[in-house]
């Protein structure tokens, strides 16, 4: 026994021997590279058995946002049953036309396994839900904030983790327009500076505007539109790349994510641009992204990378179906990952994206696309190719 214990003590020894080894070397080839002038950027591969199954025979409709809690639980928000075909939900007619399927609540709880936690939403006393929920954000108290870009979605709603109602800020059917201070319209997202108290929202598929308001009372404190000028609803037509620039927003104004150091990034979609601003609201810097991308445009959703500095951000483009890898403070992009299909990696309009603490990312699919997918952190490495296509998992060496 003493013997066989020896054994596998110097068998595991040598394992993380091994692997202190490979991290070793991984570091000195990045410090190495780095140090002669080689562009490095975050390096990613999907994960094809995550998340699990879901029970119940549930399916996702339109995958319409995801945020992750300080526990790495993911949470996601879709559409279900006015986003399902008739055939993907037999199981909901009287009688039953088959065993499968049903459209799963609004949001779904994973853990980091990829298990379902819980699942949770929809109508109930007290609040009006969406008619059409869009995007989720927890925060670090036990909350989640929820928008909505039906046509007359003026709200946002705050419930706990496991879907006890808190507080609705705003009213459906209530609002002016884009200077209006007491609703909102068709919110696409809410993002948080939870050390001020303030929720960032991009308001939206309606409105024109970033609104800032304070996370408990739902007070909108200030707000701005495009280069910080004040929001003009007037309708200044669809993109065009030829065009002068335009000094006003077009819906949607898809997300509005403040940084650690002070400055906010505006997903302005159909303009094909992100806009920074300081946060109260003036204007620093854009960055044009695939300026020739027309219909539903190319910036939907961004997260940052989990590191202090926050050196990286991800660019959910669903028209080109990627994930752009930008250096953050200097709006360069490094390269890009994706392609369209259905396979793992692959993307059918991907739409809102979120890191873990572990610096992995999370993506959801809308229209049809109707899912969930991780791709796992793999640390830095040299950019060899503005797009690396479909980042399959790397095959392992077999023994010789």
């Amino acid at each position: 026994m003493k013997l066989k214990r020896n054994v596998l003590i110097g068998t595991a020894l040598v394992t993380a021997l091994a692997a202190l080894g490979v991290a070793q070397r991984a570091l000195e080839t990045a410090v190495d590279a780095q140090a002669k002038g080689v562009v490095m950027a975050p390096r990613f591969e999907v994960d094809p058995m995550w998340p699990k199954p879901m029970p119940n025979h549930w399916l996702l409709g339109n995958a319409i946002g995801v945020g992750v809690d300080k526990q790495d639980n993911v949470y996601i928000i879709h559409r279900g049953a006015g986003s399902l075909e008739a055939k993907e939900v037999y199981a909901t007619t009287t009688p039953p036309s088959s065993e499968c399927c049903f459209p799963a609540p609004p949001v779904v709880v994973f853990d980091p396994a990829g298990n379902m936690l819980r699942a949770w939403g929809g109508p109930g006393a007290g609040y009006e839900w969406p008619d059409s929920n869009h995007g989720i954000t927890p925060d670090s108290k036990g909350n989640v904030f929820i928008g909505g870009n039906g046509p007359y979605d003026g709200h946002v709603l705050k419930f706990t983790q496991d879907g006890k109602f808190v507080k609705q800020f705003g009213f459906a059917y209530a609002n002016s327009g884009s200077n209006d201070l007491w609703a909102f319209k068709q919110v696409a997202k809410v993002s948080l500076d939870e050390a001020a108290n303030e929720a960032y929202v991009a308001d939206g598929y309606g409105n024109k505007r970033v609104a800032v308001m304070d996370m408990d009372s739902g007070q909108i404190k200030r707000y701005w539109g495009a280069y910080g000028n004040k929001p003009d609803d007037t309708n200044i037509g669809r993109y065009n790349p030829t065009a002068p620039i335009a000094q006003q927003f077009r819906n949607p104004v898809h997300c509005a994510e403040p940084s650690t150091d002070g400055l906010v990034y505006v997903c302005d979609r159909v303009n094909d641009r992100i806009q920074v601003f300081q946060k109260d609201g003036k204007f620093v810097k854009e960055a044009i992204i695939a300026k020739d991308t027309l219909g539903d445009g190319a910036v939907w959703d961004i997260a940052f990378s989990r590191d202090a500095a926050q050196k990286y951000f991800y660019l959910a483009d669903g028209a080109n179906e990627k994930i752009r890898i930008f250096d953050r403070l200097s709006l360069t992009e490094l390269t890009s990952f994706g392609d369209g299909g259905r396979q793992p990696g692959q993307f059918y309009a991907v739409h809102s994206i979120a890191t873990d603490s572990k610096g992995n990312i999370y993506t959801t699919e809308t229209y049809r696309g109707q899912r969930l997918q991780k791709f796992v952190y793999k640390g830095l490495a040299p950019v060899t190719k503005p797009n690396q296509g479909t980042v399959w998992p790397t095959q392992a060496t077999a023994p010789k």
